[in-house]
């Protein structure tokens, strides 16, 4: 079987918050788009906390303004289908974060969507490539985690996603204009 290979970053240089899948499931990969289930409450989650809506280019583009970098720990790894479980970890190939951070040296939190990427992530990335970073972990989007709401999942992701300094209040407004 062929690994399943992962998509370049979404970031701008200024990003401050990273968050990190481990690796795009099926209909990600024919898609060609981070988190292009129609059930995962990844895009629902960003439209409700940054407005950002439209044509996947275009949320692209408003995370960016955000000031959110999307990408995965995995460039490359076998997995049947598209669970977290089924990651052949002998198979896994994590992308090259000492890189990545050294050209986003803003960021200083990396919010882990769902358990399996932060896992992923502390046993497979070297600590002194992200030793000045926040890590922090979040429930999954994904609909196969059902065990929380939408509203318990929005709310999680609202606590991490404003440790940079943005309060619910200056969100609330800037999604009222």
């Amino acid at each position: 079987m062929e690994p399943s290979l992962g998509f370049p970053p979404v970031a701008r240089a200024d990003a401050r918050i990273l968050v990190l899948g481990s690796l795009p499931g099926q209909k990600s990969l024919s898609a060609s788009e981070y988190y292009a289930h129609p059930q995962n409450s990844f895009w629902r989650i960003m439209l409700e906390l940054f407005g950002i809506d439209g044509h996947y280019d275009e949320r692209c583009a408003l995370l960016g303004e955000s000031k959110l970098a999307l990408w995965d720990v995995l460039r490359a790894s076998v997995r049947r289908g598209s669970l977290d479980s089924d990651i052949r970890r002998d198979s896994a190939a994590a992308n090259d974060f000492e890189v990545f951070l050294k050209y986003h040296a803003n960021i200083n939190t990396i919010a882990f969507n769902g358990k399996k990427a932060e896992q992923l992530f502390r046993s497979m990335v070297p600590k002194e490539h992200y030793r000045h970073v926040r890590l922090v972990g979040l429930p999954s989007t994904s609909p196969a985690y059902a065990a929380m709401s939408f509203a318990g999942k929005l709310n999680a992701w609202a606590a991490v996603l404003h440790l940079d300094g943005m309060s619910q209040d200056a969100l609330t407004a800037k999604n009222s204009i």
